[in-house]
Parts: structure tokens; C-alpha cells; sequence
């Protein structure tokens, strides 16, 4: 497998030359997470594992399960790991997220496959299929993970299509986590949101809060001053 190390701020990721690379909805996800204090995290669907490795630096007290499904990014975000001193406390499953039991998280994170199979234009690679389309991970799949595994009080993030987010909260209550917040992603002013960002707590109460949006593009298409922020890490 060819591969590259590529730097984001003072974080080191490696990742396939071709098939699976992230994105920036990875480093908005990771930066939608508000938490003053955590201990345990889970990241299902962890690819590479830039969201998993983010979250262990800026939380230094915290040990990080990823759970990746394809061996080969398994074994890139193993690399990743100890190329950004966080090996100590990161532990990376190989494993469909479906058989994940454990107990007591604080958080979990997820950048799913947004994507119904049948829907949209599928991949004719199957890494990057399965990294676009629900063929082994879906919302019912990290919500019933989410349920098992959180604890009381405990959060849920998620970054998804807003065309999908009646579905995703009814699923998500099926298996009591309440979305709490919300912020929606545009990449420009005038353009319709391309991305919601979601908070969910497990056995919350109803209460939402929609959060100013976040752009992504300034008119003359450079980032905004806030994704400047976010790149930074």
C-alpha cells in the first residue's frame, strides 16, 4: 500500500495516496466537541484517525478507542498514533462497530458514510464506497453503539447531510439520545447548508439549540478567519 504523511497544524496523518483521505468535515467535527473534561472516547468509523488523534491532544487525560472496519486504515491510524505521541493512550480495533461492547464513554464521535446504497453515485472502489455509502456503517448502527456504550449524560457527535437530519433524529430518540445542538455548515454566505453538525446526549432532556452557522469560504474563496482557526489545531 502507497501511502503519504500529511501535516494539519501540529498534527501528522498517514493516509492512502489513493482510496480513503480526509476532509474537512473531519476537523469541523472535531471542533464542534465542547467538552471541558473527558476520559473516554470512542470513534467509530475512525478511517486514518485524524478525529480520534485531534480529540487525544487536546485532551490529555483522555484514552481513545477507534474502531475502523478496513484493516489497512486500521493500521494507518496505528502509525498515525505513535507519529503524534499519543500511542500510550489510543487503542485502534479492528472490527465491524456492530460487535463493539464496552462500557462508561464520556463521548463518542463519528464521520459515517452519509450516503443510502442506491443513492448518489457509488464508487466503483470499494474503500471508497464504503467510506461514502451506509454498506457497513449506519446512523441505527452508531446510535445503538451510542446507547450501549455512553455513559448517562453521555454525548454523541455526529457530522451529516442536512437532508438526513429528521431521519437522524428520530433514530437517534429510538435509542435515547437527544439532540441538543445543532450548527449547520455552508460553504459560503449565500449557499444552502452543506452539512449539519450534531450533538446528541444520552437520556438528555428535550431542549435544542441551533448554533450561529459556519462558513467555510469567504466570497473571494479563501477560508474564513474561523476555518483559519480550525486548520491551526
Amino acid at each position: 500500500m502507497q501511502y503519504t504523511i500529511d501535516s494539519i497544524g501540529s498534527i501528522k496523518i498517514c493516509q492512502p495516496e489513493e482510496g480513503y483521505r480526509f476532509s474537512v468535515d473531519a476537523l469541523i467535527l472535531a471542533h464542534f466537541v465542547n467538552l471541558k473534561r473527558v476520559y473516554k472516547i470512542a470513534d467509530v468509523g475512525a478511517g486514518t484517525g485524524i478525529i480520534g488523534i485531534i480529540l487525544a491532544k487536546r485532551y490529555p487525560e483522555a484514552y481513545v478507542t477507534m474502531i475502523e472496519i478496513q484493516e489497512e486504515l486500521a493500521v494507518l491510524a496505528r502509525i498515525s498514533s505513535k507519529l503524534n505521541n499519543v500511542e500510550d493512550r489510543v487503542r485502534i480495533l479492528c472490527s465491524d462497530a456492530k460487535e463493539f461492547h464496552d462500557s462508561g464513554y464520556d463521548l463518542v464521535i463519528s464521520n459515517p458514510p452519509f450516503r443510502r446504497p442506491g443513492t448518489g453515485k457509488m464508487s466503483p472502489m470499494e474503500k471508497r464506497a464504503m467510506a461514502r455509502h451506509e454498506l457497513s456503517l449506519t446512523v441505527k448502527d452508531i446510535s445503538q453503539l451510542s446507547q450501549r456504550v455512553l455513559k448517562h449524560r453521555g454525548r454523541l457527535y455526529m457530522i451529516h447531510l442536512p437532508e438526513r437530519l429528521t431521519e437522524i433524529i428520530k433514530i437517534m430518540g429510538n435509542y435515547s439520545l437527544e439532540v441538543k445542538r445543532l450548527r449547520f455548515v455552508h460553504s459560503k454566505i449565500k449557499a444552502e447548508a452543506k452539512m449539519v453538525l450534531i450533538e446528541a446526549v444520552k437520556g438528555g432532556k428535550v431542549a435544542l439549540k441551533v448554533e450561529p452557522p459556519l462558513f467555510i469560504y469567504r466570497e473571494d474563496g479563501k477560508y474564513t478567519e474561523e476555518m483559519e482557526l480550525i486548520y491551526k489545531l
